[in-house]
């Protein structure tokens, strides 16, 4: 019997292509915060005398553009999906489903990713490449590894924003929480600034969560600040961060479905 995991994955694909308008304004909305972000950026650089931690005019711009244009697929913003269906109690329907839980929902946002990445990604390199220049790599390699590390990236966020919603089944209402996810999840990805600028104990708090694993590392491996055998040890990493989120959301949602509670109806 076939697996129906590849069909969630193009039906994940299928309905967020639906939402047009949205994918527009979400573009348009990306690209300005990416202008905004790389004149901050390259200005931080320029009064530091044209370097910070490696980065130069050039490579300060392109991380701007780059993470402005990852941000989507990757999904660094918290949201609520399945704890809504935890409070109301439709998740008890999900778990009658014959299809596991974590993998289903894993699917679907692979399938989400996958959507964005063109119609979300593009107007900011291409605008970035307009203005200020892009500093990328030439080597197809590079490329290639990008493309895995993005796709690592986007699991392991999936994972940490899984586990978000599964607290649903021991609190009432999850927003407190969800909204200290994004805070800490925009900082800690490297999202507003690149994690080698943040001070050592920042960087060593970082360094011990999976925040980094989803954005900073498939940015590094995209425009060549890796490659070779650090970016294949950046990919380790990765691959042990989401092993360990996926492990836990299972044992997670192995407990929460044993004292399943439905509240508010």
């Amino acid at each position: 019997m076939p697996t129906p995991y590849p069909a969630l994955l193009v039906a994940g694909f299928r309905r967020f292509s639906t939402y047009r308008a949205a994918t527009a304004a979400g573009a348009l909305t990306n690209t300005v915060f990416g202008a905004v972000k790389a004149a901050v950026l390259v200005g931080t650089v320029a009064a530091a005398g044209g370097s910070v931690s490696g980065y130069g005019a050039a490579q300060a711009a392109t991380f701007a553009w780059v993470t402005q244009a990852l941000l989507a697929p990757v999904a660094v913003f918290a949201d609520d999906e399945l704890a809504q269906r935890v409070r109301t109690g439709d998740v008890a329907v999900d778990l009658a489903r014959p299809v596991d839980l974590q993998l289903a929902a894993w699917a679907d946002d692979l399938g989400r990713a996958a959507y964005t990445v063109l119609p979300r990604g593009l107007p900011p390199l291409a605008v970035g490449a307009l203005t200020t220049g892009l500093a990328l790599p030439g080597r197809v390699d590079g490329y290639l590894l990008a493309v895995v590390a993005l796709a690592l990236g986007v699991s392991i966020s999936f994972g940490c924003r899984h586990l978000v919603n599964l607290s649903a089944f021991w609190l009432t209402d999850v927003r407190g929480l969800t909204t200290l996810y994004t805070v800490v999840a925009t900082v800690l990805t490297g999202l507003s600034v690149p994690v080698g600028w943040f001070p050592p104990w920042l960087a060593v708090l970082a360094a011990a969560t999976p925040f980094p694993s989803m954005l900073q590392a498939p940015v590094d491996v995209l425009t060549g600040r890796v490659a070779g055998a650090e970016a294949l040890r950046v990919l380790a990493t990765q691959v042990a961060w989401l092993g360990a989120v996926l492990l836990l959301g299972r044992v997670v949602l192995a407990r929460g479905s044993r004292r399943l509670v439905v509240q508010g109806g």
